[in-house]
């Protein structure tokens, strides 16, 4: 099967309205990244062990080479920040050095949760190449993420297959938090964003770094944002872009983004007609047939290989490309297979989606931003609540499944925490907060919010479709982006770049 090269990992934050997988590891929390990354060792706390990469992808899906600009570490961090002389884990970085005259350190978070930062820096550093002149593009694995004591509770392919509106749904979510509770429950409750922002300061003085410079796209504009609120006087030049608001609950998030997939999946149908359609000839008829595939999926899923396509996955292969315009004609496409009976491309879509391997493995993905999104919220709803939930966003897009992360969360084995919803950096430098107009999984009203919650939050609005500014293709946002990174400039209250 085709692997879709799809940026699975700007698509984790709409996760809360999709079909939810299981997870798996020991009862001791890791405190060794796996061995397919550098194998560094850790000096003392607050310092990293920086040593060439091994076991990365290259831009073009390949084992990347050597690089003596491209280093990997490892950074030993409280595991619990209430006992800083207890049990420590390590952070897997990144660091590509500024090829000219360098300014600093520039930290990025990719999203997620559950976003791998240190593989995804490694493919797509050339896409920032600019800041990369002038400044050592830096990225991490969060703490439960990827390389850095992750979060692992078993299998998770039997759940990802299926609609979280079924009636095993509450059954799958009970035996995933047990499993969660049994292999990783001395780690759960210390991997919220709260901690996170913690490390993001360690890192910050591992850097050597007076101030932190940082770049969040999605769930990171929700950790940018709790680090700002911690530590107000080192903040650096901060963009954050996909924001994300905080204080919304799982249904209004759920409601939120079954609303605006419906919009963008409204204007690819629209998009995909103007354009002469294989899936219909109005967007109407695109819809009805998209719907009645993945329906029929139920009763009849796609044999692939030696695997299935459900109507759970198609859900997911359905809304994986709509993250980027740029992806809309593989949608077309994948959806008009699946339609004649081929499922490959529609599988494929949500294998990168949700972070499986070639073979037939799961990155963590899935499994850390359940564990991530549980302990940041105090919310434990009720199957009925739910059910509520699911009823409403059902209506609203029929083809997004819906309720699956507050289904979990009502029987997660941690304690959930509200801090993480407080924001205020009153007492920081500007803060960049971008949000698009046609982002369906951070709907633009929470990037207003999130400039207000913040206080010296400065709202940048993009006209566009797609989650996510910077690498949408606008010149207007990179030269926006660009220049303040470089220069300090701020773009001012309410500047506005159009759709690219």
């Amino acid at each position: 099967m085709k692997k879709t090269s799809f940026p699975a990992l700007l698509c984790a934050s709409a996760l809360a309205s999709t079909a939810i997988a299981g997870c798996g590891t020991a009862d001791k929390p890791d405190v060794k990244p796996t061995a397919s990354t550098a194998a560094q060792s850790v000096k003392d706390a607050g310092t990293v062990a920086w040593s060439p990469c091994t076991g990365l992808t290259g831009p073009d899906g390949k084992p990347a080479a050597p690089d003596p600009a491209v280093a990997c570490g490892k950074l030993a961090v409280p595991l619990d920040y209430a006992k800083p002389d207890g049990a420590k884990i390590e952070l897997a970085l990144i660091r590509i050095k500024a090829s000219g005259d360098r300014l600093g350190s520039l930290v990025f978070n990719f999203g997620g949760p559950g976003g791998d930062g240190v593989e995804t820096m490694a493919i797509a550093a050339r896409a920032f190449g600019s800041l990369g002149s002038r400044y050592d593009l830096v990225s991490f694995d969060p703490r439960g993420v990827g390389r850095s004591a992750p979060v692992k509770c078993g299998s998770i392919e039997k759940w990802l297959s299926m609609d979280p509106r079924s009636t095993a749904a509450e059954k799958a979510a009970k035996e995933f938090a047990a499993t969660c509770a049994k292999r990783s429950g001395k780690l759960l409750p210390h991997v919220g964003t709260v901690d996170a922002a913690r490390d993001l300061d360690e890192i910050r003085t591992a850097l050597g770094e007076r101030r932190l410079n940082y770049f969040g796209m999605s769930y990171g504009t929700h950790l940018g944002a709790v680090y700002a609120t911690q530590h107000p006087k080192t903040v650096g030049r901060f963009v954050l872009d996909g924001a994300l608001d905080p204080t919304v609950t799982f249904a209004e998030r759920a409601v939120g983004q079954a609303t605006g997939f419906r919009n963008a999946f409204e204007a690819f149908a629209a998009d995909c007609v103007k354009q002469g359609c294989d899936l219909g000839a109005s967007p109407a008829k695109v819809r009805k047939n998209v719907e009645a595939m993945v329906n029929r999926l139920k009763d009849k899923p796609l044999k692939v290989g030696e695997r299935r396509l459900t109507d759970g996955l198609a859900r997911i292969g359905v809304i994986t490309p709509l993250y980027a315009k740029a992806a809309w004609p593989e949608l077309e496409k994948a959806a008009a297979a699946a339609i004649k009976g081929d499922g490959a491309e529609l599988l494929s879509f949500a294998d990168a989606y949700t972070g499986r391997k070639p073979d037939g493995t799961y990155s963590t993905l899935m499994t850390s931003f359940v564990a991530i999104n549980c302990v940041d919220s105090a919310e434990r709803p009720s199957p009925a609540e739910m059910d509520k939930v699911e009823r409403r966003t059902a209506k609203i897009f029929p083809i997004l499944t819906s309720g699956g992360l507050g289904s979990v969360c009502a029987y997660w084995p941690a304690p959930g925490s509200d801090e993480s919803k407080k924001i205020d950096a009153t007492g920081s430098a500007p803060i960049l907060v971008i949000g698009g107009k046609g982002d369906p999984a951070t709907p633009y009203r929470w990037a207003p919010k999130l400039a207000a919650q913040l206080k010296t939050g400065v709202l940048v609005t993009y006209e566009g479709e797609g989650h996510g500014a910077y690498l949408s293709g606008s010149t207007c946002v990179t030269r926006l982006v660009d220049a303040y990174f470089l220069t300090g400039k701020n773009p001012g209250a309410n500047a506005t770049c159009p759709a690219a």
